[in-house]
């Protein structure tokens, strides 16, 4: 837990900052992060200027905490529940329903007591445990005596032996980076209980040498029917250890932050990706690559070609049995239930469905969050000889379940 003051801002808001409030340890973290579109951060007459944008949580700094909150009032269980959607992992069943408006850390808490619950069930059914390989000095012979070493570092003595043993111990890595994660976690939220059962929880595991080592290995595992159970429990480490997926990119730069952050347009095109695979799995479908040689490429110009590779692209059945063309779908995080669609969105949505479709006019999908109701209109694209192009322009109820909108998509595409 922390006492550092707390400083809150919406994406794409911005605050002043004090020249004595930010490090040169902060000021370089913040640039790494500014460098890959998270944070905008200007140096002006009384010190800095902090911008936020697409990107919402918590970052702790060396004389502050960073909270920044999203620009849709999403309740912070149906947040999880869209989180989990998106990363293929269930949703905690009994994490407190937190809301960004009264929460200290809203999303940053959220996700540690996701992680802290699969690990509470991973402890209650005992964790799991391996062989080890260990080299020790021990009084007595226990497994198998390193004869060379023996031989070398003893000069033949034998009143200590180096020994080799092979003991089941929990010391393993599906358990390390768990144990990483929850002293991780540990240092994000402020909330007293969720702190102290996080303390606890962190006790009944080992922990890796350093963050780092623990995404590695998390890279590394693979799942098997031993394993399976923690595969829940290590998607929220993985994203806990990455920051929300920025921590990572400071340690590129050879710093390290605390901080959870998530990037909510991709957040959005994750769910749409799975959204739109459910839909055509359901209808008959199938998913398209969107590159290779079903791109759309631009060259001729100068410098190398361009391309426009739509976030998703899939195939639905006729009326008839037949294929229809490939259908272009774009995620946009915007508030398209409030205004109109950008022309820059039209231009782009009307040259996908021109690369894609076979016929005389072509079709796109925009899909854009629209909190407590679901909607569909239709915008068409005409030219001097008729109708050029139809965009279907769909809004996802975020107050529901992800799953509720599956169906209801597919009705409305077929």
């Amino acid at each position: 837990m922390s006492d550092r003051p707390v400083i809150r801002l919406a994406e794409y808001q911005s605050v002043p900052l004090a020249k004595d409030r930010l490090t040169p340890r902060d000021v370089d973290r913040l640039h790494a992060l500014q460098a890959h579109g998270c944070v905008t951060l200007i140096a002006d007459h009384s010190g800095w200027r902090l911008r936020a944008e697409s990107t919402v949580g918590v970052l702790v700094l060396d004389r502050l905490r960073l909270v920044i909150e999203p620009k849709f009032a999403v309740p912070g269980e149906r947040l999880m529940s869209w989180l989990g959607y998106a990363l293929h992992a269930p949703r905690p069943l009994r994490s407190p329903t937190r809301r960004w408006t009264t929460e200290p850390d809203g999303y940053a808490e959220l996700v540690a007591a996701a992680l802290l619950e699969q690990c509470e069930h991973l402890v209650h059914d005992g964790l799991r445990r391996d062989y080890i390989r260990r080299e020790t000095l021990e009084p007595v012979l226990r497994g198998r005596l390193d004869v060379a070493a023996q031989a070398l570092r003893r000069y033949g003595q034998l009143d200590r032996l180096h020994v080799r043993t092979f003991d089941r111990e929990t010391d393993i890595w599906d358990n390390l980076v768990l144990g990483t994660a929850l002293r991780t976690a540990l240092r994000l939220v402020t909330h007293p209980e969720l702190a102290r059962n996080l303390h606890d929880a962190a006790a009944a595991f080992p922990a890796a040498a350093s963050p780092t080592a623990a995404l590695d290995a998390l890279d590394r595992i693979h799942y098997t029917r031993l394993n399976a159970r923690y595969r829940a429990a290590h998607i929220w480490a993985r994203l806990v250890l990455r920051g929300g997926g920025v921590s990572d990119l400071l340690t590129d730069r050879g710093t390290a932050a605390d901080g959870l952050l998530l990037r909510m347009p991709a957040l959005w095109e994750a769910v749409v990706r799975r959204l739109m695979a459910e839909v055509a799995a359901r209808h008959g479908g199938r998913i398209l690559p969107g590159n290779g040689g079903t791109g759309i490429t631009v060259r001729g110009d100068l410098g190398n070609a361009s391309a426009f590779r739509p976030d998703v692209l899939f195939e639905l059945p006729g009326r008839n049995g037949s294929t229809r063309s490939p259908l272009p779908v774009d995620a946009k995080y915007k508030r398209y239930d409030r205004h109109g669609v950008s022309a820059e969105d039209v231009h782009q949505l009307f040259t996908y469905g021109v690369g894609y479709s076979s016929c005389t006019t072509a079709r796109a999908v925009i899909v854009h969050p629209q909190p407590g109701v679901r909607a569909h209109r239709l915008l068409e694209v005409n030219g001097p000889q008729g109708t050029l192009a139809m965009l279907h322009v769909i809004g996802i109820d975020t107050d529901a379940h992800p799953e509720q909108a599956v169906a209801w998509i597919g009705d409305t595409l077929l």
